[in-house]
């Protein structure tokens, strides 16, 4: 019995220490990238945007290509943590890819892009856009490269280095990678970093569109976090209206963007906290939130993934969209209802015009 009970002690010793030695390396392992950072754009297009043509304006939370429609997160409630295989990428990329063909954007954002992740099975999709839509300008802008988190211990989640796509069909003259404030507790390395893409667009009048590529904290629980994450974006807005620019800002918001979505799609579970209504009474004055015909059609943007995609069971909302300034004349919104086929999102398209 002594010997066993020794045998035990030792066991639960290395145990402990095995814990420490992991805990430590996330501390020491962790790195932010600083805030306001060039992000060097690919040009593959040297025009300007036009002012007297209708544009369109994609958004598309891509999922780093691991959702397909019968796939669960654990965070979510699930049960997977890595996509099923990289034949499973590929063919959701491939999925995505021809969505944005068929919608034919003039500038497309996308969020949740990866490069090299074990999520995502290291298949490169920021390579992948990048080279299908070379008759883009592109940039890609760093959201977070995380340690390797080891859970669900069963198969782990892994590192994971992902990012913000932008495409236009157009020149980028510059862009910036700002970082958005997050928690800093030991959660930073459960909902790890965010950021958004500044990227300025020559308009042939002589200003410029900056356009906007987001994606906010979807997992913390502090209030404060999310407010000063969109106090920040806020700021970046007014400061680029006051010098004349057109300003569009588009993504994956984590709250919702209509306000009362558990109504809309009839959602009887408490909100999450990536569900939480988007501020738009306090939108800088000259800023707004299109929302078109999105209540009426009643296609969500999103699901939960605690369970495979059933339109009578899943919890969806709009949480994917855009804000805009006044000087952006925006004709339509919509959602397209692609059946989270690709994706645990739908795309969303903006049809705008800029008033010269």
């Amino acid at each position: 019995m002594k010997k066993f009970l020794k045998i035990i002690g030792s066991l639960l010793a290395l145990l402990l220490i095995i814990l420490a030695g992991y805990v430590i390396y996330l501390f020491v392992d962790y790195d932010r990238l600083p805030d306001d950072i060039a992000v060097t754009p690919t040009q593959n297009v040297s025009s300007s945007l036009p002012t007297k043509t209708e544009l369109r304006a994609l958004t598309f939370n891509i999922g780093y290509g691991s959702y397909t429609t019968d796939y669960t997160f654990f965070i979510d409630g699930g049960k997977s943590s890595r996509a099923k295989d990289q034949k499973t990428v590929q063919a959701n990329l491939e999925g995505v890819a021809e969505t944005t063909e068929e919608l034919a954007p003039t500038i497309a954002f996308y969020q949740e892009v990866d490069q090299d992740s074990d999520r995502s099975r290291h298949v490169d999709e920021v390579a992948f856009l990048q080279n299908l839509f070379s008759d883009y300008s592109n940039t890609y802008g760093q959201n977070y490269d995380s340690s390797y988190l080891f859970y669900p211990f069963t198969e782990p989640i892994g590192q994971a280095k992902s990012g913000l796509v932008t495409l236009a069909q157009a020149e980028i003259s510059q862009a910036r990678r700002y970082a958005l404030p997050i928690e800093t507790n030991f959660n930073k390395f459960f909902d790890l970093d965010r950021a958004f893409v500044v990227n300025r667009i020559p308009t042939e009048n002589g200003k410029e569109l900056i356009a906007i590529n987001l994606h906010l904290s979807a997992y913390t629980k502090d209030p404060a976090i999310q407010e000063a994450q969109i106090s920040k974006l806020f700021s970046v807005m007014q400061k680029e209206y006051d010098q004349g620019n057109y300003v569009i800002v588009a993504g994956d918001f984590n709250h919702d963007l209509l306000g009362n979505s558990p109504e809309i799609f009839g959602n009887q579970e408490e909100r999450y906290s990536w569900d939480q209504p988007f501020p738009e009474d306090e939108l800088p004055e000259n800023f707004s939130l299109p929302k078109g015909t999105i209540v009426a059609d009643k296609i969500p943007s999103m699901r939960n993934l605690d369970i495979p995609y059933d339109p009578e069971k899943s919890y969806v909302s709009v949480i994917d969209g855009f804000l805009v300034s006044d000087n952006i004349d925006f004709k339509t919104v919509q959602v397209h209802d692609k059946g989270f086929k690709n994706s645990d999102h739908n795309p969303v398209t903006l049809d705008f015009q800029l008033i010269p």
